[in-house]
């Protein structure tokens, strides 16, 4: 069974201003955002360097 993870972030207020701003400019959650923002890093990464496999 998978189970989802918990990430705790420590960010400047500027940064939890901003973030928030764009995630309700383009209709997000703050944590819908963050994951947005985390899969795009991903896909930028595989798209350069190849899939990254997930190990059990």
């Amino acid at each position: 069974m998978k189970r989802e993870k918990h990430l705790g972030l420590v960010i400047s207020n500027e940064l939890h201003y901003k973030l928030k701003y764009i995630a309700e400019y383009d209709g997000r959650s703050l944590n819908g955002q963050v994951i947005y923002l985390i899969n795009k890093c991903i896909r930028e990464f595989e798209k350069e360097n190849g899939t990254i496999e997930e190990q059990e």
